[in-house]
């Protein structure tokens, strides 16, 4: 990137992924289509890899009050029209029961990942957040990933929400993390370094059969396909509102904070990639109350004390967005209370299906406003 480069970057938007379950058995089922059928045809709510997915996909959106009402909205209609269906929308990682194998959505695409990977997807039902967050172009959106590289890790500890899968406790905070790891392309990028590089990369993975196409990387950071995005995908699905929210301010505040870089000529650093991916397991591993790793030295620290590094790191752009007061009240919350993976262990004394049952979205009340028609806003993030 040439030094001295002015950029802006305002938008944000997320795409959230969510388990479908039967409301008697609470196990996976297969009605996303049936349920699709019920809302607006207009990319907000979209199929997923199996019918026991759906994602939806807010606007795009520069105030962080805006993206917290679209989610509101979001999950509020999807919960109703699953409801018509006998069905409960999960914002959880990984299924805590077990269902029947679960289906294929029907496009060639899906069809052709499922025969690309195999056994590798049998029951890989993985919920994530992923947040896209406006840059200039392509080449910029590279640079910025290249700088993401050491923070990932951070933002995956803040945000474990997958502890118990198919009726046992993993040990781990992130078993989605986990059930992506036999992928190819997975985990922290490499450090490409420029655009060029980036192309080649994804395209020897593509004509060498390990991805279907180019829009397929498992990276937990990567550039969109088709649009001037930066698209971080390393987050498990939020269970509440706020810590989506959470993790959109730090998100966009980590690509602000890299594009400022840029353009004074800093480089990313140069992590390396055992540190970055022993990082990354512990992450998953512990969570944000146990220990981490610093990709920067390799040294084992309190996670706690990645997020603090984290959290001055980009506190000029937090304060630059008019974020920094509400990403403070959110990180005190989510640091001083539970993380969705803790919830999840200590209500799963109850048995899995109270997981589901407190995790479960409500749909709207009469009255509390919102409706299908709410959730159509401005252009929807790029899906790649």
């Amino acid at each position: 990137m040439t030094a001295g480069t002015t950029v802006s970057i305002e938008t944000v938007g997320v795409e959230e992924e969510f388990l479908i379950v039967d409301a008697a058995t609470r196990r996976p089922a297969s009605r996303a289509t049936a349920i699709l059928a019920r809302l607006p045809d207009d990319g907000t709510f979209v199929p997923e890899l199996y019918q026991s997915q759906v994602e939806a996909v807010t606007g795009v959106h520069t105030d962080l009050r805006d993206v917290g009402r679209a989610l509101r909205v979001q999950r509020a209609v999807l919960a109703g029209a699953a409801q018509e269906e006998d069905a409960l929308v999960v914002p959880l990682g990984t299924p805590p029961l077990a269902g029947d194998r679960p289906r294929l959505t029907g496009s060639p695409r899906h069809h052709a990942i499922g025969d690309t990977y195999r056994g590798v997807l049998a029951g890989y039902e993985t919920c994530g957040c992923h947040v896209h967050v406006g840059v200039p172009d392509r080449a910029h959106a590279v640079a910025v990933v290249d700088h993401l590289r050491p923070r990932l890790p951070t933002l995956l500890a803040l945000s474990g929400n997958s502890a118990v899968h198919h009726g046992q406790h993993t040990g781990h905070q992130s078993w989605r993390v986990i059930q992506q790891a036999p992928l190819p392309g997975g985990g922290i990028p490499p450090r490409f370094g420029d655009l060029g590089a980036y192309e080649r990369c994804l395209g020897r993975l593509v004509d060498s059969g390990v991805l279907v196409d180019d829009r397929m990387t498992f990276w937990a950071a990567r550039p969109s396909a088709a649009h001037p995005t930066v698209e971080v995908r390393i987050a498990d699905v939020a269970r509440t509102v706020d810590e989506a929210l959470l993790q959109v301010a730090l998100t966009r505040a980590l690509v602000r904070t890299a594009l400022a870089d840029l353009g004074r000529g800093v480089e990313a650093p140069d992590v390396d990639g055992q540190l970055a991916a022993a990082a990354l397991w512990t992450a998953a591993r512990h969570g944000i109350h146990g220990p981490g790793v610093d990709p920067l030295t390799g040294r084992r620290v309190p996670a706690t004390a990645l997020l603090h590094e984290l959290v001055n790191h980009v506190r000029p752009a937090l304060a630059a967005a008019g974020d920094e007061a509400v990403t403070q009240a959110l990180l005190r919350r989510v640091v001083a209370g539970e993380t969705g993976a803790e919830r999840q262990i200590r209500v799963a004394r109850d048995g899995p299906g109270a997981i589901v049952d407190d995790a479960a979205l409500a749909r709207l009340s009469p009255g509390e406003g919102g409706s299908r028609e709410a959730v159509a806003h401005s252009p929807a993030p790029p899906r790649s």
